[in-house]
């Protein structure tokens, strides 16, 4: 009787948690030959339960894991923090301990919450933590537990996502210039805008060295090229808006302290990606081009899409 041999490793699925965000909407997209993408839903999956964990990673030889699920309510997560802890963290650490006994890599989606934003210059992966919140500790969190429990893991952190999917700053602003004429936005935070399709590609670049005999592991920033307030990044949305002959409101700019939240906001969210280029040669496009094509693609779309 003869024996069947096992699957290349390339063709094997991989697992990606958060198949509905911006980023895992994204990664399918890109789903393939090569890179063929399961992203089970909540029924396949429940993320705030370690043996559901277990059980999906041991159920199948898969190639890879893709965590990018997480609980994104930044100023929600200030009283819902049991969930917030459940998904952000907890998750992450089931998720690599399964992929680490299975042998298989993990890859990791963190954030620029992670930090204080008190640093006057952008941050560097080795730089210490401090986050301000729930949300951004509960990533902190996340991020220690991957990097513990699987020695194949890349961290990825990134920041101010944004895409023509789900719920996003860029979105937001495109629907408020319907229906106002004033939009007052924060332009004494600093961050880095990031398109969650170039979030996927580079996911997809670093999975296949990840394959390697001797593998890259740890903390990684992967933002857009460049730097703005949100001010800044309004100004772009609109400019976009006004050139495909829609109509916008006056831009105003005004402090954090006039736009207050349950959870603070980092000041400095900038991510220095130089680490990411010297070790990949990899190195994400402008910030604008980005927010300038997903303001396209939405602008394309029927007005109901537009508006979700």
């Amino acid at each position: 009787m003869s024996s069947v041999a096992p699957k290349p490793e390339a063709d094997r699925p991989i697992l990606l948690t958060g198949g509905t965000g911006q980023v895992g909407m994204a990664l399918r997209r890109l789903s393939g030959e090569g890179f063929q993408i399961h992203a089970p839903v909540r029924g396949e999956l429940d993320l705030g339960d370690p043996e559901a964990i277990e059980a999906m990673i041991a159920s199948r030889p898969w190639r890879a894991v893709i965590s990018s699920g997480a609980y994104t309510a930044v100023d929600r997560a200030e009283t819902d923090i049991e969930t917030a802890w459940a998904v952000n963290a907890r998750a992450p650490a089931a998720l690599a301990v399964a992929s680490g006994r299975a042998g298989i890599p993990i890859l990791h989606l963190s954030t620029d919450f992670v930090f204080a934003g008190t640093k006057a210059s952008p941050y560097l992966e080795n730089d210490p933590v401090g986050p301000l919140g729930v949300y951004g500790a509960s990533k902190a969190a996340g991020e220690m537990a991957v990097a513990s429990a699987n020695p194949r893991h890349l961290i990825l952190r990134t920041a101010w996502v944004f895409s023509p999917d789900g719920n996003n700053f860029v979105k937001t602003m495109l629907r408020l210039a319907e229906i106002r004429d004033e939009v007052s936005v924060v332009n004494d935070q600093l961050g880095c805008p990031t398109s969650a399709d170039d979030i996927a590609v580079v996911i997809k670049s670093l999975l296949t060295r990840m394959e390697a005999d001797q593998p890259p592991r740890g903390i990684y920033n992967m933002v857009n090229s460049g730097e703005a307030s949100w001010h800044d990044l309004a100004g772009v949305v609109f400019a976009q808006a006004q050139a495909a002959g829609r109509r916008i409101p006056e831009l105003k700019a005004i402090p954090t302290s006039g736009y207050p939240t349950p959870a603070r906001r980092p000041g400095n969210s900038r991510l220095d990606t130089s680490r990411l280029t010297r070790d990949f040669g990899l190195r994400l496009r402008p910030w604008q081009e980005a927010v300038r094509d997903v303001v396209s693609a939405l602008l394309a779309q029927p007005a109901t899409q537009e508006r979700s």
